[in-house]
């Protein structure tokens, strides 16, 4: 159903219909003259007209003065265009505000994990390498070689004491890297148990102890490269303990 209102200033009456005005809380523009005005207030009755008044024909027997004959009132013109203007645009539906959220939440899980895995995308692809540093500089974070140490195995190793020297034990171990990449030197942690399993002594081992110490720069830039394996040899002083079993076990420190 459409309904007709007019414009307070420059009485032009324009069609709407009953949503528009509930919509906007009747506030419309004139499409002429750009006044504002309440559509609801001003709203008219459009399809009525007023009734146009003849004049009364003169008596014959008497005359009588001439009557101004006024002329019929103008019916009610309702102009199709140009149309009012609506004050308010629409509220965006709140669908699109989740949307919006979601593609924020997306991008944030997807940049954390970028963060954390900066190392293998670092190696994996070297084009995005001078992104990721210009992304550390700006977090403080450092981009290193990858250290996913399960991908990491120890092949063999052995503790035998040590001929030449009474209460030293020597450890022979061999690292595999099973990862695609190259992966940093990890550190390494022996245990010296008793017969129960007990343990006795402990030692943290990191790379600077058992790698070659004049290509020390080198091999830790280049770190253990994918596929490959790293053999190393050390010597622990056991003099003060009666150790019948070892344990070996490789990590990343903090």
């Amino acid at each position: 159903m459409n309904l007709v209102t007019r414009c307070p200033g420059c009485a032009t009456a324009f069609r709407v219909e009953p949503g528009q005005l509930a919509a906007r809380g009747g506030q419309v523009r004139c499409g002429k003259c750009n006044t504002v005005f309440d559509g609801i207030a001003a709203l008219v009755d459009g399809a009525s007209a007023a009734k146009r008044v003849e004049p009364s024909p003169p008596k014959p027997a008497e005359p009588s003065p001439p009557k101004v004959v006024e002329p019929p009132p103008r019916q009610l013109e309702v102009e199709d265009e140009p149309l009012p203007e609506f004050l308010a645009e629409p509220a965006p539906p709140r669908r699109a505000l989740w949307a919006s959220l979601a593609a924020l939440a997306a991008l944030i899980l997807v940049a954390q994990v970028v963060l954390y895995f900066r190392s293998e995308l670092a190696t994996g692809v070297p084009a995005s390498r001078d992104t990721l540093q210009a992304a550390c500089r700006l977090l403080s974070c450092e981009l290193r070689l990858p250290r996913q140490v399960k991908l990491l195995s120890i092949d063999s190793y052995d503790v035998h004491p040590d001929p030449q020297r009474e209460g030293v034990i020597v450890l022979n171990a061999v690292i595999r890297n099973r990862a695609p990449f190259p992966q940093e030197y990890p550190a390494l942690h022996l245990t010296l148990t008793d017969g129960e399993d007990r343990a006795l002594v402990s030692r943290s081992v990191l790379p600077r102890e058992y790698l070659e110490p004049a290509r020390f720069a080198e091999l830790v830039r280049r770190g253990i490269e994918a596929g490959g394996e790293a053999a190393l040899t050390l010597h622990f002083d056991a003099s003060r303990t009666r150790a019948t079993g070892y344990e070996l076990v490789l990590f990343y420190p903090s």
